[in-house]
């Protein structure tokens, strides 16, 4: 009885040994998704605006820094934009690759504690993640191969840009 015992639970062992080597693999389609989005790994840092309600611009100073994480099957975003050394914007953003809907999940995270999940996409080697229907942000590297971003609401049909930001790799 007791070899019937040792049995069965080496058994038991080897089987469930196997279901977390399975389990423990980076879905391969989801990382190959989320490696093209490779550009924006890096340390950056910048500068930009902003445009609020009164139509007035704001400039910031902003960094980010970016990893990919969990064998390259999310993108860790973490960015402080600050003016005149004061912080105006702290968040914090995960990104990953939804098989199922065949595009990418951009959760956000604010210091002030609002939290967002939202559409994102890469079209044509630009970035766009959707915080709104009537919002987006693009994502590129320009011709000097520098992060630019900007913002854009669309209003009756027409974007008109809030947001602009450039960055440098460091």
């Amino acid at each position: 009885m007791k070899t019937i015992n040792i049995h069965f639970i080496c058994i038991i062992l080897l089987l469930s040994n196997y279901s977390f080597a399975q389990f423990a693999e980076t879905d391969q389609e989801a990382k190959a998704a989320m490696t093209q989005l490779a550009f924006i790994v890096g340390d950056w840092s910048g500068e930009g605006w902003m445009m609020g309600r009164d139509r007035e611009k704001r400039l910031f100073d902003q960094t980010e820094n970016i990893r990919f994480k969990l064998d390259s099957a999310a993108i860790l975003i973490e960015g402080v934009g600050s003016h005149k050394g004061e912080v105006v914007h702290n968040a914090l953003a995960i990104v990953t690759y939804d098989k199922a809907k065949q595009h990418y999940n951009f959760r956000s995270y604010l210091a002030n504690g609002r939290v967002g999940e939202y559409k994102a996409e890469l079209i044509d080697d630009k970035f766009y993640w959707y915080p709104r229907d009537d919002m987006r942000y693009i994502i590129e590297m320009n011709d000097q191969g520098q992060w630019f971003e900007v913002g854009e609401m669309n209003r009756e049909g027409t974007w008109y840009q809030f947001f602009e930001m450039t960055l440098n790799k460091e």
